[in-house]
């Protein structure tokens, strides 16, 4: 299976724009886990999951197909980042106690993935996997914004993003579900950030590089006008679709 790099030409903004998840969230997740000698952040991205994770395991693996988003990365002592598909890594049998995956699960070859799972995972090893949904502020930036998603960038969506707008509920997970709350971002942003986040969409990209025009121009004027002064902060909320299990119990 190729590796499809969405986000690597603007990792810099990734890891500027991208929202980092809830501390309720991991707590969740290391109440699950029963030793924390090492985890793997799978297709870390910016690294914010790995930093997360550093905090509370003695040794955190994290790796990624691509050099610029780990070049972005979040540092730290007991954090070894490695570039490698997510499918093939250089980490020994049975070391790790909990494989994590933010927002990636949905590129990757599952049946490849899940082996190399099993294979790295020690007797009670728990993994967690999560995706975000489509954000919500008021009714008329929704609004805006639902059409954006649904209408005009809807052509230019990878095919394995319907995964995550079908809330992480097809996608293949051959292992016990472990049952979890319900989880949300909360962040309150200017139309600046806003704006700065859309633009990583991954569907946002592939659309500037089919048609050399930026799809953001056709709601620039429409988000301005119900948004007021750009410099106002709103609230801005995202699900989270989480799901867990024990690696050795399915």
């Amino acid at each position: 299976m190729e590796f499809k790099n969405h986000f690597s030409s603007y990792s810099s903004e990734y890891r500027r724009y991208r929202p980092d998840y809830p501390a309720e969230l991991y707590a969740f997740i290391f109440t699950q886990v029963s030793r924390f000698e090492c985890a793997w952040d799978a297709a870390t991205g910016n690294g914010q999951v790995a930093l997360a994770l550093a905090r509370k395991f003695k040794q955190v693996y994290a790796n990624d197909a691509s050099m610029k988003q780990l070049e972005n990365a979040a540092r730290n002592g007991n954090i070894e980042y490695f570039v490698s598909r997510v499918e093939y890594t250089p980490l020994p049998d049975g070391s790790i106690d909990l494989v994590s995956i933010a927002q990636a699960l949905h590129w990757f070859d599952h049946e490849e993935f899940y082996r190399e799972v099993r294979r790295v995972s020690e007797q009670n090893a728990v993994i967690a996997a999560w995706a975000y949904g489509l954000l919500s502020i008021d009714p008329d930036t929704d609004r805006i914004i639902r059409r954006f998603n649904d209408e005009i960038v809807a052509p230019f969506w990878p095919q394995e993003r319907a995964y995550v707008d079908r809330k992480y509920e097809t996608i293949p997970f051959p292992f016990k579900k472990i049952v979890t709350p319900q989880f949300f971002i909360l962040r309150d942003w200017s139309l600046h950030e806003l704006l700065g986040y859309i633009s990583t969409w991954s569907g946002v990209r592939r659309y500037m590089m089919q048609t050399v025009s930026d799809p953001l121009h056709e709601i620039n004027d429409e988000l301005a006008a119900v948004w007021g002064n750009p410099e106002t902060k709103k609230h801005v909320t995202w699900p989270i679709y989480l799901l867990m299990g024990k690696v050795h119990d399915s």
